[in-house]
């Protein structure tokens, strides 16, 4: 593992160590807070189509609280390598993740998001790796219409933005909110070409994922959730399209030791758009394991 410090800024003057995990054809790139209370560690997996920036809030916080935190950019996205073959079937991510799990000083508490929640269920449910997990509006089985909204939203720029202006526009109606003045977090989740124009982080034979073809089978993912025997926070977002009551009960009803908190004001972006409450209600979850 290569790492090199750099000072990340943010609330505390919190510094993180850039870190780079070797997987295969890949080298995995991310963040990592070390926490100075001993309480573990935790490892953040973003959603498709986004970069380990939109956990930085958070693990600023909760390595505050003690918590050694790393926050990761998926095989395809930010700064992470493209697959060389193209190939982003869920197997690869998992994979990945099991690789660099492998290398951790102890088992991680695993906060994934959409993608980086489905890759920590069949990661947990196949190798049994984790202390816990903690799933961010994500269950076995998403609503279609959710899930195909976020496809064709991914699918709709892939010829890019003439302006950071434009990228703001389109994440607003993604998330059916008002824009939001400060464009400066964008500048991590899109990358500029030569001709000017803004492109999304990530590479876009992603979609080949997005479109459903190469996404298990629902019924696999509850197979492997059948098989979970660590506690599991599921973060839902209030007014999420892609989890629904139906799909949280299913996984309150395989999963022994899980349990769900609601976001009230948040869609399936739930970090980003109520950081304060996820951050809170993640840290009520940790509060438990460490008793």
């Amino acid at each position: 593992m290569n790492t090199a410090e750099r000072n990340t800024g943010g609330r505390g003057g919190a510094t993180a160590r850039e870190v780079a995990f070797p997987c295969g054809d890949v080298v995995l790139r991310g963040d990592r807070w070390s926490g100075a209370g001993g309480a573990g560690s935790l490892l953040f997996l973003h959603g498709g189509g986004q970069t380990r920036h939109s956990w930085g809030a958070a693990a600023r916080l909760l390595a505050a609280d003690g918590w050694d935190c790393t926050t990761l950019d998926l095989r395809g996205h930010g700064d992470s390598d493209w697959a060389p073959d193209g190939d982003y079937r869920l197997a690869r991510f998992v994979a990945d993740i099991r690789h660099v799990v492998s290398r951790a000083p102890d088992r991680p508490v695993i906060v994934g998001a959409s993608l980086g929640g489905l890759t920590a269920l069949l990661l947990e449910g196949h190798h049994r790796v984790a202390r816990a997990l903690v799933l961010v509006d994500i269950v076995p089985r998403p609503r279609p219409d959710g899930r195909r909204r976020i496809h064709e939203f991914m699918a709709r720029h892939l010829d890019g933005f003439a302006s950071l202006e434009e990228v703001a526009d389109a994440v607003a109606a993604y998330n059916r909110r008002p824009r939001r003045r400060n464009l400066d977090g964008l500048r991590k989740n899109v990358r500029q070409h030569a001709n000017g124009r803004w492109y999304w982080h990530w590479d876009p034979a992603i979609m080949t994922l997005a479109s459903g073809s190469r996404l298990p089978d629902p019924d696999e993912v509850l197979r492997a959730a059948r098989r979970i025997d660590v506690p599991v926070l599921l973060i839902r977002g209030g007014r999420s399209d892609v989890v629904d009551h139906d799909g949280a009960a299913e996984l309150l009803e395989v999963v022994g030791k899980a349990r769900i908190v609601e976001v009230a004001e948040a869609g399936h972006m739930v970090a980003g758009d109520d950081n304060d409450v996820f951050v809170d209600a993640v840290r009520a979850f940790l509060a438990e394991l460490r008793d």
